[in-house]
């Protein structure tokens, strides 16, 4: 289904003096429908915005309507709401304008105009037809979003807009039951389909697990996959045969080589007998003690929820979610260069400040363009100007970057995500106006960002700089690396104008190794974590945070999950009484 309709009593949300009266609605929301035309669904700020909204993300070029069928309760006349955000407000039009149209007739007002994620008021309309096509049409081509289309016949009714409210309403009328379906019970549930989820899910597997993987995208891979195409570094450690088998080659950063990679790490999991919940986003637990009883997952698109059963749990997220809503204990930001001897004279508060604070390495949004035979244009965007100044570029590598201690890269995702979009379009229309470059388009621009560093969950053990450059061993140890530390900071810090450009420290390292303390939850009992959202510092992620890297992680986490099954026990037990076996079987997969 792609839309509620009911005849019902419909009232103000309020705690008292709620005001009945009969009314018919509608309730469209937009990710689902049925032709997306040019438009992308976008659900990666959906714990900000309250849902996965569609994306006009045209680069430049007005994108074809996206259109859904719907039969409305009765005829007459309703008022539309329209939830969606002006992205860029200012002294100029508003960059992500667009109509809806009924039956192929556009309505007058023009959407996205209005600053904030809300309810826009498109006036009263007639409906004609119960079964009548609703389309979004892009007037700009430059990243207009809806979230849903709202019709009542009650005309002084405003949709809630409070994200607790919102939801409950929302939930209501699209029917969303309280308590999840079951999406039955498993030995391990692994949230997260990046390059450390998936070495999990085929770990475990492997071993005889019964094995969900929830992932919130159609592909697998992350920051590997073809929707951010970040290649994969790092060494493969004892875990070859599982990495080459999801791994990426070593091409340019944004390059469409990531599409045949991609396409080989589905192959791979298709043939295992993982159980994959691909554009299933994770969005809560439920709690026993210390211990995760079951988690709760929607479908980006159709808006379904499952619950998922398990005794142990594997947060691949990269923003620690699900530790973050069991309680674990986490870290976000740098700490004093202090608390784990982590100075470096040489770059000071670049490398590690005197007092903690909120900076981390941020996020990346790639893009590239090509050299057709014909001149081609390039709109105006004055909204972008402010940010990209004078910068002129066609193309944008890893550091492409931004991060700011004023902005968190959750709380801000979508907000810093919006400005990398202004300094890509805003640069790219400086080159423009260079003749060399009138034969110049846009190929390809992300939507989703790629992510080097957000919440950290702590384990037992906290991994930091003084174990890379010791090169200290452990007895635990399940995951080697030889690649420096490599931290980023925004080149602005040292007065060069632009903000969204980064550089890297690096500081050599010999071979180096990730002790299995690191993986799992201190309290949390039956939570382990994989990828850069494992147990270590600010500087402690800079030489491990690489795919390759996180991936060895994975594997080994689905290996102990194996293990726990097996000794009925926990990961700390698997550290206390089981770490050489679990260590055996890492060091023994490689030639499976």
């Amino acid at each position: 289904m792609y839309y509620f309709r009911k005849k019902v009593l419909h009232g103000l949300i309020a705690l008292s003096n709620v005001a009945w009266s009969p009314a018919a609605e509608l309730l469209v929301e937009a990710e689902r429908f049925s032709d997306k035309g040019g438009w992308v669904v976008d659900q990666q700020f959906t714990h900000t915005v309250g849902s996965p909204y569609l994306l006009a993300h045209g680069m430049g070029k007005p994108v074809p309507d996206a259109s859904t069928e719907v039969e409305f309760p009765a005829t007459g006349k309703y008022r539309l709401w329209v939830r969606t955000k002006n992205w860029v407000p200012g002294e100029w039009d508003a960059p992500g304008r667009f109509k809806v149209a009924v039956d192929g007739t556009a309505l007058p007002p023009v959407f996205g105009t209005e600053t904030d994620w809300g309810w826009q008021d498109g006036g009263t309309i007639g409906i004609a037809k119960k079964k009548t096509r609703i389309s979004l049409r892009d007037m700009t081509s430059f990243e207009g979003r809806c979230d849903a289309l709202y019709f009542t016949t009650d005309s002084g009714f405003v949709p809630p807009n409070a994200r607790d409210q919102l939801q409950s309403w929302r939930d209501r009328l699209n029917q969303v039951p309280a308590i999840p379906p079951s999406a039955g019970d498993f030995d391990v549930v692994i949230v997260g389909g990046g390059i450390a989820g998936c070495g999990a899910a085929l770990a475990a597997e492997e071993q005889g697990l019964k094995v969900a993987l929830i992932h919130d995208r159609p592909l697998l891979g992350g920051n590997a996959s073809s929707e951010v195409r970040v290649h994969t570094l790092g060494v493969y450690g004892p875990v070859e045969r599982i990495l080459k088998a999801i791994d990426t080659g070593h091409w340019e950063n944004g390059s469409a080589e990531a599409i045949p990679d991609t396409e080989k790490r589905h192959r791979t999991l298709d043939a295992s007998s993982v159980h994959q919940f691909l554009e299933w986003r994770a969005e809560s637990v439920a709690m026993e003690g210390n211990r995760i009883a079951s988690m709760d997952a929607r479908h980006i698109e159709t808006g379904k929820t499952l619950r998922f059963h398990a005794p142990v749990f594997i947060d691949c997220t990269g923003d620690g979610w699900i530790g973050y809503w069991a309680g674990a204990d986490f870290r976000y930001g740098r700490e004093s260069r202090n608390e784990f001897n982590e100075g470096w004279e040489q770059h000071g508060d670049l490398w590690s400040p005197d007092k903690p604070d909120n900076r981390v390495m941020g996020s990346s949004v790639l893009w590239n363009s090509q050299r057709l035979e014909h001149e081609t244009g390039f709109p105006d965007v004055p909204w972008a100007m402010d940010v990209a100044g004078e910068m002129s570029a066609i193309y944008g590598e890893w550091e492409w970057e931004f991060s700011s201690n004023e902005l968190h890269q959750i709380d801000d995702a979508e907000e810093i995500r919006d400005h990398m979009f202004r300094a890509i379009y805003g640069s790219f229309s400086n080159a423009k106006k260079n003749p060399e470059n009138a034969k110049v388009a846009l190929q390809w621009v992300a939507y989703i960002a790629g992510k080097r560093e957000s919440r950290r969950l702590m384990g037992d053990y906290i991994y930091t700089m003084q174990d890379v450059v010791q090169h200290r061993e452990f007895p635990d140890t399940v995951a080697e690396e030889v690649r420096s530390i490599d931290v980023h900071y925004q080149e602005n810090l040292k007065d060069k104008e632009e903000d969204f450009l980064s550089e890297a420290l690096f500081r050599k390292a010999e071979v180096y190794f990730i002790p299995f303390r690191c993986l799992y939850s201190r309290n949390i009992e039956n939570l382990m974590m994989a990828g850069r959202c494992f147990s270590c510092s600010h500087v402690g992620l800079g030489g491990p945070r690489v795919m390759r890297t996180t991936g060895q992680m994975g594997i080994a986490t689905g290996y102990a999950a194996a293990l726990c099954k097996k000794h009925g026990t926990t990961p700390r037990g698997i550290y206390q009484e089981h770490i050489a076996e679990l260590r055996k079987l890492i060091e023994q997969g490689n030639s499976n």
